[in-house]
């Protein structure tokens, strides 16, 4: 079968492109060994376009994330996992090539889809834990996900194709999109920020008093829209009991996100809303009530908090190594443990707590 004449997929998105660069012939960087065969490269193609509006910068997409060829899954609804990235970089005065480490940041996020099965929808984000272009002088440690401001979702033979922008972020800029929500801090963001445009070396627009207070002002109001967070440092163990000591059941957590837990469940529980922390083995739910107490099961803690309780957690979880008690709670300690940040290589290059 000739996989040209069946690339409906791919001619999809390619008309999309079309529509916003008309004959602009593309920086293309395929991939000459399939993933299913063995290739490092999950995705079949990259795009990079020069966009000259609102500022110089390469507009990149990817294929792969949808059935490019002929449609294979059982989803009628969707083609493939229904979305291809989007990334728009700020682009250098004489620029003639788009930075590799662009290109590899893309097949890396396709490396997480394929071998997670997570997929990126708009208002997610991703802690990167450490600079999104490796060895860059930088401030940009994770990434935010919108729709493409200039590509709805389109309609394919294989299904709906939505376009997701990626979009680089600050260490506290993705801390204020998970005690708020991330779509409305890149609004706030978007003056200072037109089209998404990813630039290394900027600053982050929390700095800038407008889009401090939208924040600020955000968080109070509508509280905190993430529900569920991912833990790496999760553990719990239980109490025990002897003939002349007891020790407490003890909740840990990673110094890296004690503060950021801290935070959001001043934004959900105050709010009447639950929060569930998603570690390796236990799950852990705090959920609002009227008196506090924990519940201990298998493979999963439930914590029941009220508003001084969550006020109480709120002060106490702070990144750095400690052993904390809750009044409301007798018999339960929370241990911060240090985080250690590493590279690819294993290295540790930054110690949390």
């Amino acid at each position: 079968m000739n996989e040209e004449a069946n690339a409906a997929g791919w001619d999809a998105i390619d008309q999309e492109m079309t529509r916003l660069y008309g004959d602009q012939e593309p920086k293309h960087y395929g991939t000459l060994l399939p993933y299913a065969l063995g290739g490092q490269d999950p995705l079949d193609g990259i795009s990079a376009y020069k966009a000259d509006e609102p500022a110089p910068h390469w507009h990149f997409v990817t294929y792969g994330f949808t059935e490019l060829y002929d449609k294979e899954s059982d989803n009628p609804d969707d083609s493939g996992y229904g979305f291809e990235l989007t990334f728009r970089l700020a682009r250098e005065e004489g620029e003639e090539e788009p930075p590799a480490w662009a290109l590899n940041l893309l097949q890396n996020m396709g490396r997480y889809v394929f071998n997670s099965g997570n997929i990126f929808r708009s208002g997610d984000y991703l802690d990167a834990n450490g600079p999104i272009c490796l060895g860059a002088d930088t401030l940009l440690t994770a990434l935010a996900f919108v729709e493409d401001p200039e590509l709805p979702a389109i309609d394919t033979p294989n299904g709906q194709v939505q376009f997701v922008q990626m979009v680089g972020i600050t260490r506290d800029e993705l801390e204020a999109m998970q005690t708020w929500n991330t779509l409305g801090v890149l609004s706030a963001c978007l003056e200072h920020m037109p089209r998404y445009i990813t630039d290394l070396s900027r600053a982050s627009h929390l700095g800038i008093p407008a889009i401090s207070e939208a924040v600020q002002k955000g968080m109070r109001e509508e509280g905190s829209n993430t529900g569920f967070l991912y833990v790496d440092q999760l553990a719990w163990e239980p109490g025990k009991k002897g003939w002349f000591s007891k020790t407490p059941s003890t909740l840990k957590l990673g110094a890296k996100q004690a503060g950021i837990i801290g935070k959001l469940l001043q934004g959900r529980i105050l709010k009447g809303k639950d929060l569930t922390l998603v570690g390796p083995e236990i799950r852990v739910v705090f959920e609002a009530g009227e008196k506090p107490e924990c519940e201990a099961g298998e493979d999963e803690i439930r914590f029941t908090l009220d508003e001084v309780t969550a006020g109480e957690f709120s002060r106490k979880l702070l990144p750095k190594e400690s052993i904390i008690e809750v009044s409301a709670l007798p018999g339960i300690a929370i241990q911060i443990v240090q985080t250690q940040i590493k590279d690819n290589e294993g290295n540790v290059v930054e110690v949390i707590g």
